[in-house]
């Protein structure tokens, strides 16, 4: 990560504690001193001292040479959404959109080459994908990542193209980044974002923006469902109406 050089606000030190934070994303079973170092290029000496700190604060607990976060590490997430209006007058949406279609629901926020979940709503049905709030997913293959690239200038969107990682997921997924940019040319026209089996088998998903008062595209609402329970026909004519007026009916609420 690069820091920036000879700002004197800039505090070295958290930010190294924030790298370290981040290198447990989907390390469930915990790191050593050492492989924290080597997931975010500083030194052992520098990152035990951090994790040391971790633990002392309550954030991190250590077992044999394994640190693990804990669940007070929470309170960081929570306080995003405590303070974001936009996670907080999400969900109520969410939940009678849900309701209303009997499947998952949620919205994202671009964040680099990714998409974050800030607000879901799922039925009480098994998916072979588990996302909740504070998931990630790559935004090139996603159908809530195509909306929120779509609003993009062409040519930051040829840049963003460029500067990301293209691979493919399944047998399905598009990467090769002119048909990539063509198609999120065109969700920009139509107005939603259908992706069928390009994330995962198996997981078909339709998004629309949500667009705020002053014409801003703050976010995408989408809902997943099963490939084999719901065609794309069914996605479009069935749940895009609903998840447009659901949507519409967030951005009204959002300056």
């Amino acid at each position: 990560m690069a820091y920036p050089a000879g700002d004197p606000d800039f505090v070295l030190s958290l930010a190294r504690g924030l790298q370290v934070i981040e290198a447990f994303h989907q390390k469930p079973d915990g790191l050593t001193v050492s492989e924290a170092a080597a997931a975010t290029g500083l030194s052992r000496a520098a990152v035990r001292r951090l994790l040391i700190t971790l633990e002392s604060l309550g954030y991190a607990e250590r077992k044999d040479s394994y640190f693990r976060l804990t669940s007070r590490i929470l309170r960081l997430g929570f306080s995003f959404l405590s303070s974001n209006s936009l996670a907080r007058l999400s969900l109520p949406i969410l939940e009678q959109l849900s309701a209303h279609i009997h499947e998952s629901s949620s919205v994202s926020l671009l964040d680099g080459a990714e998409i974050v979940y800030v607000a879901r709503s799922a039925p009480k049905r098994v998916m072979t994908i588990d996302l909740g709030v504070g998931s990630r997913l790559p935004a090139y293959c996603t159908s809530m990542g195509r909306v929120l690239l779509s609003a993009l200038a062409p040519a930051q969107l040829s840049r963003h193209l460029a500067q990301t990682e293209l691979r493919a997921l399944t047998g399905k997924t598009v990467y090769e980044r002119e048909e990539l940019f063509e198609i999120i040319a065109g969700v920009g026209t139509r107005g939603y974002a259908l992706v069928d089996e390009e994330l995962e088998l198996g997981l078909r998903s339709i998004a629309v923006p949500v667009v705020s008062q002053t014409g801003r595209v703050v976010a995408a609402m989408n809902s997943g469902v099963h490939a084999a329970r719901v065609s794309c026909l069914e996605l479009v004519d069935r749940i895009l109406p609903a998840l447009r007026d659901h949507a519409r009916m967030l951005g009204q609420m959002l300056p």
